[in-house]
């Protein structure tokens, strides 16, 4: 598995039928990430573990507007109390669990 990473960044709403939520990771380190990502990555989302107010989980990043969004499905933002708006802090490897 890769080196981890540790940032902080806002959860975002992406509107559309449902709304869709995202920890926004900020450009420089969704650059180290991409690097990270070379051989794992596919499709363009890159697979990842993911911890976030001590729950960990996995998930696939992908870029938006360059930068990576990590989505955060609902049974995680309940879990993790987390809502539209804050600003979190993660930490993230790259590949799988």
């Amino acid at each position: 598995m890769n080196r981890g990473f540790v940032f902080e960044g806002p959860v975002i709403e992406w509107r559309g039928p449902a709304p869709f939520y995202f920890l926004a990771i900020p450009e420089e380190d969704s650059d180290d990430i991409k690097f990270a990502a070379k051989g794992v990555e596919y499709w363009g989302q890159v697979p990842v573990v993911v911890s976030i107010n001590g729950l960990e989980f996995t998930t696939a990043l992908f870029r938006k507007d360059g930068r990576y969004l990590l989505p955060l499905k609902d049974a995680v933002r309940r879990r993790a109390a987390i809502e539209c708006g804050q600003t979190l802090s993660a930490t993230l490897r790259v590949g799988r669990a």
